[in-house]
Formats: structure tokens, C-alpha cells, sequence
């Protein structure tokens, strides 16, 4: 199985609740939060739709960036967000059919 290091936002339905994860293989561990498998955080705020993913270079690159993205404000993470995703649309689709 490919690696690809990544970053990603999710957000619920009404796109008021936003979690930054990282992970090497962006398809599974979405899929895997929009089955409610991953307990806590994402489940609890039915957290199951992908508005953003970078892919890096490197795990190493990947987690530097979560934690970068974590520190901003929301309003600069929504900027971020709305540049690429105007429509904050769901992109899990986009990720699936691409690997």
C-alpha cells in the first residue's frame, strides 16, 4: 500500500465544528471516521465530511503541519479552507477515486 502523508479537516453538517487529524493514508482514515470507527472527538460531533487535505512529502512535514493549522484562528483555517473549497463540499469522493 502507497503512503501518502497527509493533513485534513473535517466538519459536520452545519460546518460549525472543525478537527485537523494526519495521517498516511487520507482514503482509509476518512473512511474510517465517516463509519464512526474512530471513538471520541469525530463521532461525538458526527464529524464525517472532508472540506480540506494537503498531501506532503513526509509524515515529519505532515504532523509539523497539523500543528501549525491547529494554532491558527478559525477565521484564518476558514480562509484556508474557502479558498480551495468555496462550497465547504464534501471531498472524500475526490480523495477516493484518486488512489
Amino acid at each position: 500500500m502507497k503512503r501518502h502523508p497527509a493533513v485534513y479537516i473535517l466538519t459536520n453538517h452545519t460546518n460549525t465544528v472543525l478537527y485537523i487529524g494526519v495521517t498516511s493514508n487520507p482514503v482509509k482514515r476518512v473512511w474510517e471516521h465517516k463509519q464512526k470507527f474512530v471513538e471520541g472527538f469525530t463521532s461525538n460531533y458526527h464529524l464525517y465530511k472532508l472540506i480540506y487535505y494537503e498531501i506532503l512529502d513526509s509524515m515529519e512535514n505532515a504532523i509539523q503541519r497539523e500543528k501549525q493549522l491547529k494554532r491558527w484562528s478559525r477565521k484564518k483555517k476558514e480562509s484556508l479552507i474557502e479558498r480551495l473549497n468555496p462550497e465547504w463540499m464534501d471531498l472524500y469522493d475526490e480523495i477516493a477515486s484518486g488512489w
